[in-house]
């Protein structure tokens, strides 16, 4: 028996990476799993890496438009009845830049794309949720919703938002059954930060491998986390095992944030 048997998921940026990583083990613990994404043709590659049959299934959608993200959870509802558990993981941002040079344009998609992403499905989820009298939400956020750096402060604003809604909304649902807890992982070599990660290094003045090499020499472990270790927070928070923890904002960065 897994700990989440009989247990429904819903993973936003669930097709690769962090989120790709959660939706494994959701599986492997016997959850069913809507993992969401933009490509199709990246999720038929997901679902065959998950092998899981009619327990995990895809629901096209992006994350930066609110018909969209609630899409996914009504869709999550009539694939499989209910949500139990929602991961609001998608996020990003691009247009780095230091804030004396920073457009507008760059602000706004990375608040799109991590704070209203998450409001959306959260808000959705909540529909669901309350009435059932029970819930998991697990906000992927970032240690620089705890801490910052240079060239990257559309990432870190929105981050530090998330954080923020995540603590709001734990004290109003907590009484119902719902717990709302934000992981804050350490960067991590995903495909999204392979991606990105150059912008973000120019911004800072590095080279992108020396931009890994910064968050690895702040770290204690002195090296950057795996997409395993989030998942494996991610399944605590998700179980009854974590029912007691809510209103967290927890570390995965190898004892990088001060708090």
């Amino acid at each position: 028996m897994g700990t989440l048997d009989g247990r429904v998921a819903c993973v936003t940026g669930g097709t690769r990476g962090i989120g790709l990583a959660i939706a494994k083990a959701f599986l492997d613990e016997g959850a069913r799993v809507v993992i969401n994404g933009r490509d199709p043709a990246k999720a038929a590659q997901s679902l065959a890496e998950l092998n899981a049959g009619d327990r995990a299934h895809f629901i096209a959608g992006d994350v930066k438009k609110r018909e969209d993200c609630e899409a996914v959870v009504d869709g999550t509802v009539e694939r499989f009845g209910r949500i139990d558990i929602l991961v609001a993981n998608a996020g990003g941002a691009a247009g780095f830049a230091p804030v004396a040079e920073l457009t507008d344009e760059a602000m706004d998609d990375a608040i799109k794309w991590n704070l209203w992403h998450t409001l959306w499905v959260m808000r959705r989820a909540f529909k669901y949720m309350i009435p059932q009298g029970y819930g998991r939400v697990i906000n992927v956020s970032s240690v620089e919703g705890k801490a910052g750096k240079p060239g990257m402060s559309t990432y870190v604003a929105a981050k530090h938002a998330v954080n923020g809604l995540t603590k709001s909304a734990a004290k109003e649902v907590g009484p119902l059954g719902i717990t709302v807890n934000a992981v804050c992982p350490g960067v991590i070599e995903t495909d999204i930060v392979k991606e990105g990660g150059a912008g973000a290094a120019a911004a800072m003045g590095l080279t992108y491998d020396q931009l890994l090499a910064t968050f690895a020499a702040d770290s204690a472990i002195k090296r950057i986390n795996e997409v395993e270790d989030v998942a494996n927070v991610a399944v605590l928070l998700a179980s009854e095992i974590g029912g007691g923890i809510t209103g967290s904002l927890i570390s995965i960065d190898g004892g990088t944030s001060p708090y």
